[in-house]
């Protein structure tokens, strides 16, 4: 593919600038992590070796033969090496190892190699490298692709993006509706939950996990409790253990829980979650609708709008962007996104019979701007191609 990711350009720079630092890049299955470091080693500036650790059974040894046939080639040639290490968080210690060689490199006599790690855990990674690496590494999280990358790369329409969501990897398959669904079921939801979440932690009961993965994509962009999702899941002990395996499940890239907006951040903690899906393909997927059964059902379609707007604004969510929803009593806001001091009001409005709650909003909270998307302001088929940081 020759569509790079905005991150390329960055990387690029650290590596001409001969970077000490290790690079990290995690972020969901399927974002394009191995693709863009493929993109970097084509570049003619130096020489990349790729080695992923799916299924190594060993630890350090493994990854100190990786380092050392790195600096093999180093003398070979004149070029800088880079050596990518794929899925590094599957080996175990493996943040001690890394910290061992890397200040081996750095305070000893030992040749120079830039390092990049990959990894689809954020949770593992993160573990890893607050234990170990401190000071020595700069992180670069992939969050899911947005509509304008999808666009200028398979030439998608927004239509496309709100029921198919923004993997990659099925853009080609978009046309064949039956492999599209088991691609992504398959290929993407089975091996995340598989490979990654049950890697996490120990869970105690894993079906649990899996349906309040499928209840919380069809309830995508609704408010539900915890306590009402366990009367859908007859199993689950507690709220406690629901709150657990969501949150491995949002480290996973794959399902999150959105905040009620408060100025009492204890109120924000205590509010029930609003269901939201980080790809919209995961919502898709799931549907007993296809893509055009699902625009000629307004309520249904209605609803897959909203939650790939949410998907939208999460995946350009980041430390200085937060995003909640808020609801009193009847009134409701789908989305408060907060830049620094400054947060708005975001309502998604395709029918008339649907009622906003940002008149109440605005006038509790006061915030720096309000909007209501419709086709007669701002669509949400122009929101989808912004960054939403242009709104404040």
């Amino acid at each position: 593919m020759d569509f790079k990711r905005p991150v390329f350009y960055d990387l690029m720079q650290r590596f001409l600038a001969k970077t000490e630092l290790i690079q990290v890049i995690s972020g969901p299955r399927q974002v394009g992590k191995t693709t863009l470091v493929k993109q970097l080693f084509q570049q003619p500036h130096w020489k990349g070796i790729y080695a992923i650790a799916d299924g190594i059974q060993n630890d350090a040894a493994w990854i100190e033969s990786q380092f050392n046939a790195a600096y093999i080639v180093q003398k070979q040639q004149a070029l800088p090496v880079i050596l990518a290490i794929d899925e590094i968080q599957k080996i175990p210690n493996w943040s001690e190892t890394i910290k061992r060689i890397f200040d081996t490199q750095r305070f000893g006599d030992a040749p120079k190699i830039q390092c990049i790690l990959l990894g689809s855990s954020n949770w593992l990674m993160q573990k890893g490298l607050s234990e170990s690496l401190a000071g020595r590494f700069e992180q670069w999280n992939l969050n899911h692709w947005t509509f304008n990358e999808l666009q200028s790369a398979f030439d998608i329409t927004p239509e496309q993006y709100v029921y198919f969501g923004a993997y990659p990897g099925a853009m080609s398959m978009i046309n064949d509706e039956p492999r599209w669904t088991s691609y992504v079921k398959q290929s993407l939801i089975e091996t995340v939950i598989n490979k990654d979440v049950l890697l996490m932690r120990n869970i105690e009961k894993p079906a649990i996990l899996r349906r309040l993965f499928e209840l919380g994509s069809m309830y995508s962009g609704q408010i539900l409790s915890y306590t009402k999702m366990m009367g859908q899941l007859q199993e689950a002990k507690n709220t406690t253990t629901l709150a657990h395996y969501l949150d491995l499940l949002e480290q996973a890239g794959l399902l999150m829980g959105l905040q009620k907006f408060a100025v009492d951040h204890a109120r924000k903690r205590s509010s029930s979650p609003k269901w939201q899906v980080m790809n919209n393909a995961l919502m898709g997927a799931l549907s007993d609708e296809n893509f055009t059964q699902s625009q000629e059902n307004k309520k249904r379609w209605g609803r897959l709008v909203e939650s790939a707007v949410g998907a939208h604004l999460i995946a350009h969510q980041n430390d200085d962007l937060k995003l909640y929803y808020w609801n009193e009593s009847n009134a409701e806001v789908d989305f408060v996104l907060q830049l620094g001091s400054k947060y708005i009001a975001l309502e998604v409005k395709l029918s008339n019979d649907k009622v906003s709650g940002i008149g109440q909003f605005q006038k509790q909270f006061k915030p720096h701007k309000v909007y209501q998307l419709s086709n007669q302001s701002l669509s949400w088929q122009q929101l989808i191609s912004m960054d939403p940081r242009e709104l404040f």
